[in-house]
């Protein structure tokens, strides 16, 4: 029989968390003040978290704290601090973006199991395989997935364990690929701040909220998903209330354990948080017009009080899980002795008084059982009970029930510490590498061999995989002096296999360069001896990431756009490190197309205010483009410590538009409409506690 899988509840404060260990979470993941992806939940400071996991490593339950940003830095110490503390706390798992952060994590401390967010965007076997060769011992999976594709990712890398969404909020964009919040208003998603645009009215055709996707409302995948070996079936939800956390945990516990959710607790759900419904269509492989809707006026008003105080009676009493067998000796003059094990863990303690000799009625086995199975409001119920009692032994009721308090308190002292880290000291900056001299570089970014002879200044043109089929085009272009790279689609979404076999023929013809988003790409890029260049989609932010990405093979890497100047003049830039100098930059890459219908080819997304942002349908997946380009000219931003320079044409859908916007970049030209996107304004900071 499979192993049961793992009902993974959220928390945004303590509430929360008796709400999910009292409806019958196996497991909790919270965050902390700082460096948390839902920076408005409440959260937990140093003393909550520590309270938290004691709460919760008593009744079994794990917990796991989400540490799952991008991280400046000028950052970096405060997270490893953070990330020290929750050792100390005995934290079960730590869920990271920042590949950064993990080499700092495995030097501090090293038992400390490592979980991949679903920030890493990992989507397909060759994601999951390159984090479990860097040491997360889980991932988190992209909620965008097919059963089908999450067949195939758990079978082709069975050592990992994996974590699949299956409840709570969709996002529209796949997750740490999506830059709409922080390049309208400076609040990033990838620091926990989003400031959730895509729920917003958006108009696509007919569909004025085209962005806006129904809650993922598949519990009923749970048996499924146990057969097939996923280890944990996540929860979405750590910025709701604790009532909306206890009906999902307890209708998940229900389709785990019974096999159905009852219509009670169906009801529940549709009633304490929905937008017009759920959906299962990612699961299913079914995505559409179905799956979309926003949040209502019925909707809001289901979640009436009533409804409320019923939920709250569900988990307002202990959900009993642990098993205890108690072993007790009752002799005569003698202190009573109580002996209680919950098969790990084995505490003896004795009463302050001895047995009495019986003067009437001596102690019976029956009135001892009946004592000792009161275990109250408590996470213990009585498996076994043992016996050995005088026959003329006596003990008052009281006695015998302190003697049961006094045991299940020295069993809570024994299972409030699991692991017991060893917490090494490191100084963070003394590991970095100094600056390597960049040579001066331009570089440009296509959709096809379809490109102006002007692009021949470029020091490195990536065009799509799909967009170099026309062998004979591309041999003819690499034997005119043009250097050609490959880049990887940012979704590989049930493609992979393609992927690689046209990057192999891509490698016969010539081609020794690819341009990497996410850690799929490459890992396979190394795997087929490609020269591997991160791209913007790989998020990195730090000097510590850039240390990584050197020390995996990486050549050459685009910085996080949402670095701004200050924090990029004071990179540590052990490899060549470059820019956005001009392009539409890609706000979201999404699964379903926007309002569920298939992209026309030239279409737009218009918000509120009338800007159009382009949407480009790829194979497979959509991009969705900025309404404005960034244009930061080296004249007027060099930049200090050395950046090369990368332009995007991935809007500009003609050699004609390209050669113009080609002749206005090299005539020094401004651009009626252009933003210099966060490399002068930055992203918001949270504050670090």
């Amino acid at each position: 029989m499979k192993k049961k899988i793992e009902i993974l509840a959220p928390a945004g404060g303590f509430d929360s968390v008796i709400a999910a260990v009292h409806s019958g979470a196996d497991a909790v993941y919270i965050g902390a003040k700082a460096f948390s992806a839902r920076a408005s939940a409440h959260n937990f400071d140093d003393e909550e978290l520590r309270e938290c996991v004691r709460f919760c490593h008593i009744r079994g339950v794990k917990v796991h704290l989400a540490l799952n940003t991008l991280i400046f830095d000028d950052e970096m110490t405060d997270a490893l601090a953070l990330v020290k503390t929750a050792a100390a706390a005995d934290i079960d798992a730590l869920i990271i973006q920042d590949l950064g952060l993990v080499s700092l994590i495995k030097q501090t401390v090293p038992d400390l199991p490592l979980h991949a967010s679903t920030q890493l965007s990992v989507h397909t076997p060759y994601g999951a395989k390159a984090l479990y060769e860097m040491g997360f011992e889980r991932v988190v999976l992209s909620r965008e997935l097919s059963l089908e594709e999450i067949k195939e990712i758990r079978e082709s890398c069975p050592e990992v364990e994996l974590e699949v969404f299956v409840h709570g909020a969709l996002c529209m964009c796949v997750s740490g690929q999506c830059y709409f919040s922080a390049m309208l208003g400076g609040r990033s998603a990838n620091r926990g701040m989003c400031a959730q645009p895509c729920r917003l009215p958006m108009q696509y055709e007919e569909n004025d909220h085209a962005l806006s996707l129904k809650d993922n409302g598949s519990l009923h995948y749970l048996r499924e998903l146990q057969e097939m070996g996923i280890a944990s079936a996540k929860i979405e939800g750590r910025m709701k209330r604790p009532e909306y956390v206890a009906a999902a945990t307890f209708a998940a516990r229900e389709a785990r354990d019974l096999g159905f959710i009852t219509e009670a607790s169906q009801d529940r759900l549709r009633s304490v948080f929905s937008r017009t419904g759920f959906t299962d269509g990612y699961l299913r492989g079914e995505i559409g017009e179905e799956m979309f809707g926003f949040r209502q006026k019925s909707d809001v008003v289901s979640a009436n009080n009533q409804l409320l105080k019923e939920i709250r009676a569900l988990y307002k009493d202990e959900y009993q899980s642990v098993p205890v067998s108690f072993d007790c000796r009752i002799k005569t003059g003698e202190k009573m002795r109580l002996t209680a094990s919950d098969g790990v863990h084995t505490v003896e303690v004795e009463s302050d008084d001895v047995a009495e000799k019986a003067l009437h009625v001596p102690l019976s086995e029956e009135r001892v059982i009946k004592s000792l199975q009161k275990t109250g409001n408590t996470p213990y119920y009585i498996e076994d009970i043992t016996m050995d009692i005088s026959d003329d032994a006596a003990a008052s009721a009281a006695s015998i029930n302190a003697l049961r308090r006094k045991a299940l308190e020295a069993l809570d002292l024994s299972r409030e510490i699991c692991h017991n880290y060893k917490i090494d000291p490191i100084n963070p900056a003394a590991i970095l590498d100094g600056n390597e001299e960049i040579r001066q570089m331009k570089r440009a970014v296509v959709r096809s061999l379809e490109i102006p002879d002007a692009m021949k200044e470029m020091d490195m043109i990536f065009a799509d995989v799909f967009g170099l089929a026309d062998t004979e085009r591309l041999k003819g272009l690499l034997d005119s002096g043009f250097a050609i790279g490959a880049e990887v689609p940012r979704a590989t979404f049930g493609n992979e296999k393609e992927v690689i076999e046209r990057l192999k023929a891509l490698k016969e013809v010539g081609v020794s360069d690819l341009l990497a988003h996410n850690i799929a790409a490459v890992y396979m890029g190394k795997r087929l001896g490609f020269t591997v260049h991160a791209g913007l989609g790989m998020n990195i932010a730090n000097s510590y990431t850039l240390k990584w990405a050197k020390e995996y093979g990486i050549a050459t890497a685009v910085l996080s756009v949402e670095l701004d100047i200050r924090h990029i003049e004071k990179i540590r830039k052990c490899i060549p490190v470059g820019i956005i100098r001009y392009g539409y930059l890609p706000l979201m890459i999404t699964r379903n197309a926007p309002a569920g219908k298939s992209c026309k080819k030239e279409a737009y997304l218009q918000d509120r205010k009338n800007e159009k942002f382009p949407v480009v349908e790829r194979d497979g997946y959509c991009e969705i483009y900025n309404c404005v380009p960034i244009f930061m000219p080296e004249r007027d931003y060099p930049i200090g410590g050395e950046v090369f320079s990368d332009f995007l044409f991935s809007v500009e859908n003609s050699v004609e538009n390209m050669e113009k916007t080609l002749r206005k970049l090299r005539e020094n030209r401004d651009f009626e409409r252009k933003t210099h996107g966060l490399y002068l304004r930055g992203v918001k900071k949270f504050t670090i506690f």
